[in-house]
């Protein structure tokens, strides 16, 4: 979907452990001479209105088409809604602004007939233009926007994304009337509509157009939800009383509390603050209740990349070189799904060999056909990192495996967290690394970023054998395309782009048994629209402790 903003390991031995361990002895109420063991019973929650969650970073980009991290994504859930939204549980498209919709015979035109009651927070109807002028203010040449490339599937869209042809009216996307959205595509697109799901496919207030600071002001927009004020520590959000689905919408107030500090998300939870910890930054040990803890798998896979935009990089023999000379049962050591694949499994797509493979003397093989025996004549190798442990142990262990059996040398270049992705923007450096979440079930939200036109594409990937795969499976459907879909994805493997590492669980902290509506997913997306509390019967023998009282 995005790319993940979490950049630390998570040792999932951990995890586990802490989800099997009995709760604490400490702050029970049991009845005099029970022979139970021992409970802890978080504070219940008093207002059933209002619902707190816990998130890791503050710094949130308001305007969805500058956005590329998976907490905003989660924070748009509450306030954009575009033609469609995402099913809390299947996370396949449900109807949004659209009421409902027609393909053409040929499958590449969509008619979208807009809900008339569809209106923003201050009461302003949702139009059809409004989705029109947003999509084209996002694909423009100068707004760098990170999805932009998403929208290449619709006619026009990829010349004035890139400033090939600069008139707006020849991008396939007509609004005929207020409530009439047509798109017009380059091919079939079965996967369409849940695309349409994403955030970027938003329509935008006029109001808000063409501001370029959000975070200024309080967003106009048309979610089940509005900001009713925002800062680096607190975003307090208040029901949309003009939604269309306003009577399905139970929360009256969302408080989103940004904490950085582990033990404090901890600490939060013990005393029954927050309902919901997302992402996993917290300190398990801490948790006095660990009934909470959810692992949950995601269609996501943590992977490193090798840039090929220049020589001698762009010659796939020196990457799969690199590739194949990887001790990559070293690198996926203490991971808990290894990720031999850049896809995680998905029903209906074929099962690929992955990169598992080491073979120093084909790697040899391949860098003297090169030009470079011996590794005499290679640049060095700069590995681009985070400031973590574990991104340095694999950047070390690349390093080591190409200067002791390549006889490349490696150099390894920590950039902060907060500078990170932005900069693998750069060309001043050849390995990276990354997490990537697809942003629907499907194939193509991992393969279309390596395209050489996706402005997704970091690795400055451009293989023409690639783009024609990529070009035919949009003409196919069904088990055809998925074929094609899975060629593609081996030739980013067997030619050293993608080096995947491991595929990401999705960890939070959360009462299913007390919250409703919040159900695991491939995503790791829960919208907020779906969020209510249940009825809580205490169990026999455990009384349930007050709001007031302390821990």
């Amino acid at each position: 979907m995005k790319k993940c903003n979490i950049t630390y390991f998570v040792f999932i031995g951990l995890v586990l452990s802490c989800s099997s361990l009995p709760a604490s002895p400490e702050n029970h109420s049991l009845n005099d001479g029970d022979d139970l063991p021992f409970a802890v019973i978080r504070p219940r929650q008093t207002n059933l209105e209002e619902f707190t969650a816990v998130f890791s970073s503050g710094d949130v980009e308001l305007d969805f088409r500058k956005s590329f991290i998976s907490s905003e994504a989660q924070i748009f859930t509450a306030l954009y809604e575009g033609l469609f939204s995402y099913h809390p549980f299947t996370m396949e498209p449900l109807p949004g602004v659209a009421t409902r919709w027609t393909v053409s015979e040929d499958r590449k035109q969509w008619t979208f007939i807009l809900r008339r009651d569809a209106k923003y927070w201050n009461g302003d109807p949702v139009i059809a233009e409004h989705f029109r002028s947003a999509w084209l203010s996002l694909l423009n040449p100068n707004a760098d926007s990170p999805y932009a490339s998403l929208f290449d599937i619709i006619e026009g869209a990829l010349d004035y994304r890139t400033g090939r042809q600069r008139d707006p009216n020849r991008v396939g996307i007509v609004a005929p009337d207020d409530y009439t959205l047509i798109v017009r595509l380059t091919n079939p697109a079965s996967f369409f509509r849940s695309m349409l799901c994403h955030h970027s496919f938003s329509p935008i207030h006029p109001s808000m157009l063409n501001k370029q600071d959000w975070s200024l002001e309080i967003p106009i927009s048309n979610g089940p939800f509005y900001i009713q004020s925002h800062n680096s520590e607190e975003m307090i959000l208040l029901k949309n009383e003009s939604y269309w689905d306003a009577r399905g919408v139970a929360l009256k107030r969302i408080i989103l509390k940004f904490v950085d500090d582990s033990d404090r998300a901890a600490s939060m939870w013990n005393t029954g603050e927050a309902r919901w910890i997302a992402g996993g930054n917290v300190n398990l040990s801490g948790l006095t209740d660990r009934s909470g803890i959810r692992v949950d798998p995601m269609f996501a896979t943590h992977y490193y990349f090798i840039r090929s935009a220049e020589k001698p990089w762009n010659d796939h023999r020196v990457r799969r070189a690199l590739s194949l000379s990887l001790p990559w049962e070293d690198l996926r050591a203490g991971t808990f799904i290894p990720a031999t694949t850049l896809i995680y499994p998905l029903w209906g797509y074929p099962r690929i060999e992955g990169v598992s493979i080491t073979d120093t003397v084909e790697a040899r093989k391949l860098l003297a056909e090169a030009g470079f025996d011996n590794g005499v004549g290679l640049p060095p190798v700069i590995i681009r990192i985070t400031p973590s442990s574990e991104s340095f142990r694999v950047g070390s262990l690349m390093a080591r495996a190409w200067n002791e059996k390549l006889g490349v040398q490696a150099k390894i270049e920590i950039v902060p967290y907060n500078q990170y992705f932005q900069s693998l923007k750069g060309n001043d450096y050849n390995v990276g690394y990354t997490t990537w979440i697809g942003d629907f079930a499907d194939p193509y939200t991992f393969l279309q970023m390596w395209r050489r036109d996706s402005n997704l594409n970091d690795a400055q990937h451009n293989d023409a054998d690639y783009e024609r795969l990529m070009e035919r499976s949009m003409t196919e459907e069904g088990e055809r395309r998925m074929v094609t879909l899975a060629e593609a994805e081996k030739l980013l493997l067997d030619r050293g782009t993608v080096l995947p590492i491991f595929h990401t669980l999705a960890i939070n902290i959360v009462n299913t048994d007390e919250i409703d509506g919040w159900y695991p997913n491939a995503l790791d997306i829960h919208p907020f629209k779906y969020l209510s509390y249940k009825v809580i019967t205490p169990l026999p023998n455990v009384a349930l402790i007050p709001h007031t009282s302390k821990f």
